[in-house]
C-alpha cells in the first residue's frame, strides 16, 4: 500500500463543511460524529474537527506575485483532475483566493496552481504539475 497522509483541521460549522468538502469538492464522506467528519482527499484522509473561532489563515507569503494564505493545505493533482476541479469550482461559484494560473512559467517546478477558503476560512491549495518530476525541482 502507498503511504497516504491524514490532516485534522478547525471548522466553525459542521453542516456547511460537509456542503463544501462533500458536495462542492466531491470528497467522500468517511464516519463522523457531531463534534468531526472524515472525508476522502484523493485517498488522503483529512478531518474537520469542530472548533469555532479556530479555523482560517493568520498571514499570507508572497510568491510569485501572489499573497499566498499562512497556513494552508492541499493536493497536487494530475493536470486533468487539477482542470476538472478548477472547472467545477468555477462552476459552484466558489470564490478563488488566487485564480488559477501557471507559477513559475519556463522555470523549473512550473507549476499549475489555485487557492480558496472553505466556509471556515480555511485556505486550500491544489496544483498540478505537467511533469511530476518537477515537484522538487531547484535547477
Amino acid at each position: 500500500m502507498k503511504s497516504r497522509f491524514h490532516l485534522a483541521f478547525p471548522v466553525n460549522d459542521l453542516a456547511a463543511a460537509r456542503h463544501f468538502y462533500g458536495l462542492i469538492l466531491g470528497f467522500p464522506e468517511g464516519r463522523s460524529s457531531d463534534a468531526w467528519i472524515d472525508f476522502d482527499c484523493f485517498g488522503h484522509q483529512i478531518v474537520a474537527h469542530l472548533q469555532p473561532d479556530g479555523a482560517g489563515d493568520r498571514a499570507v507569503n508572497h510568491v510569485d506575485g501572489h499573497g499566498v494564505p499562512v497556513p494552508h493545505f492541499g493536493v497536487i493533482l494530475p493536470m486533468e483532475e487539477w482542470e476538472l476541479l478548477a472547472a467545477r469550482l468555477r462552476n459552484a461559484k466558489v470564490p478563488f483566493v488566487i485564480e488559477p494560473y501557471i507559477r513559475f512559467k519556463g522555470q523549473p517546478g512550473e507549476q499549475a496552481t489555485m487557492f480558496v477558503r472553505d466556509p471556515s476560512g480555511n485556505a486550500l491549495e491544489f496544483k498540478s504539475f505537467r511533469d511530476f518530476s518537477q515537484i522538487f525541482a531547484t535547477a
